[in-house]
């Protein structure tokens, strides 16, 4: 008897230890939090473990359990319309408000987050999120399904993005959902917040600009990609008129800024995850990791270019109350140079930050929303102050009590303080502003 309650104890005291993180006191409803991350932990951790066993890839394990858990057959109700089809052969869930008659409606294009490799648009979070904004709005809300790593690596997600976009500002298919081509938006979460904003970008010519660096051993060309993109297609007459970014992630080159220095252990996204989906995208070896969270290294390195650095010195994008007394971290000894490993990492289609002045210049208007408690928080924050500094008018929503993907999970049974007031707030936005 008394065996078993020390073993009792002893688990209880273990399940304990797992399940509790410290988090900072300013955070909203903390111990909703702690339980969330210890359920995704205890995911990532099962995933980790069948991957090493050779079962299957880790994303694999955990995109298994999203679809038994989260994902949902398509259901309409009196006033929402929800189908599965297709944009640009691209998979899609396209919500359309009920009645209204022959009036033209506003359009949303939303792509959904999960560092380009988890998650859906037809989860059940997304499907309520969609389903609230073609409700509350009047709106023709599409949710994109674009292709997931590690099985589609970049570009390929940048590709569907791209093709869902072409897609929906067609004359035909805003025709057909009765959209009003002076009123749509693009937007997403977190990786689809990278993705919207990737999308959103007018690029004017496609050149190739090459520079060489050097690793231990051997000599790697870096090539910077810049395509045409939707705004500078001539044979498009309908363009986007807002953007609306979610905790955008939107550059890999520094994950020691502010807010990665920060939050780099605060749930649901660590430093360390955000750094390994990034790899995972970029269908790089994990076996970089260390070297990717050694950044700004590569910043140092001779090849990148002084204007990509000054896209991301947040010394002097970031107000001070967000650099607070953060410094940046200086190369380490014997770090390798990974951006001629792993070119993507200087990519604009891939990083959005670090696209030219004159390209941000012309993307529509802009809502950025921002946590404090999260890692991405400084990317959206030199985004939001480069795209005013290129003459956008931009809003700029920062809670100092919001953590990531508080937004999505605003609905039972989590039901986050800040992400009602955030999903208010972003629902607002859209109206007055679409």
């Amino acid at each position: 008897m008394r065996l078993r309650w020390s073993g009792g104890v002893l688990l209880s005291v273990a399940a304990a230890y797992y399940v509790y993180t410290p988090l900072p006191s300013a955070v909203s409803e903390p111990w909703k939090l702690i339980l969330l991350d210890a359920l995704f932990r205890s995911f990532i951790h099962a995933g980790d473990a069948a991957q090493a066993l050779g079962v299957c890839h880790s994303v694999h394990m955990l995109n298994s359990v999203v679809s038994r858990l989260e994902v949902i057959e398509p259901w309409s109700s009196p006033t929402v319309r929800v189908t599965d089809s297709a944009l640009g052969g691209v998979p899609a869930r396209v919500f359309q408000p009920v009645g209204g008659g022959a009036k033209l409606r506003r359009g949303v294009l939303y792509f959904h987050g999960g560092g380009w490799a988890l998650g859906s648009g037809r989860m059940r979070s997304y499907d309520l999120l969609c389903r609230r904004m073609a409700e509350e709005l009047d709106t023709v809300v599409v949710s994109v399904d674009y292709r997931l790593a590690p099985d589609s690596v970049f570009p390929d997600q940048y590709h569907d993005a791209l093709a869902a976009s072409r897609a929906f500002l067609s004359p035909e298919v805003l025709q057909r959902f009765g959209v009003n081509p002076a009123r749509v938006g693009v937007s997403g979460d977190s990786s689809g917040g990278n993705l919207a904003a990737a999308v959103a970008q007018r690029v004017h010519t496609c050149k190739l600009t090459h520079m060489h660096t050097h690793t231990h051993k051997h000599t790697h060309t870096l090539t910077f990609f810049f395509w045409p993109q939707i705004s500078a297609d001539d044979s498009m007459s309908v363009k986007f008129s807002i953007q609306a970014l979610i905790y955008p992630v939107l550059q890999a080159l520094d994950l020691n800024t502010p807010s990665y220095q920060q939050n780099h252990n605060v749930p649901i996204l660590h430093r360390h995850l955000m750094a390994r989906f990034w790899l995972i995208y970029l269908g790089a070896d994990p076996s970089l990791l260390p070297h990717l969270l050694s950044s700004p290294s590569s910043l140092l390195h001779p090849s990148i270019s002084p204007s990509i650095r000054s896209h991301l010195n947040w010394t002097s994008l970031l107000a001070a109350k967000h650099q607070k007394h953060y410094r940046p971290v200086g190369m380490e000894t014997g770090s390798r140079e990974v951006t001629g490993i792993v070119p993507g990492l200087v990519d604009v289609r891939a990083a959005p930050l670090l696209a030219e002045q004159g390209i941000l210049g012309r993307t529509p208007r802009a809502y950025v929303m921002t946590c404090e408690f999260d890692v991405l928080r400084d990317d959206g924050l030199m985004y939001a102050r480069r795209l005013q500094d290129a003459g956008v008018t931009v809003t700029s929503v920062h809670y100092d009590d919001g953590f990531h993907g508080c937004m999505v999970f605003s609905f039972w049974p989590f039901l986050s303080s800040v992400g009602q007031r955030s999903l208010d707030n972003y629902i607002q936005w859209l109206d007055d502003n679409l």
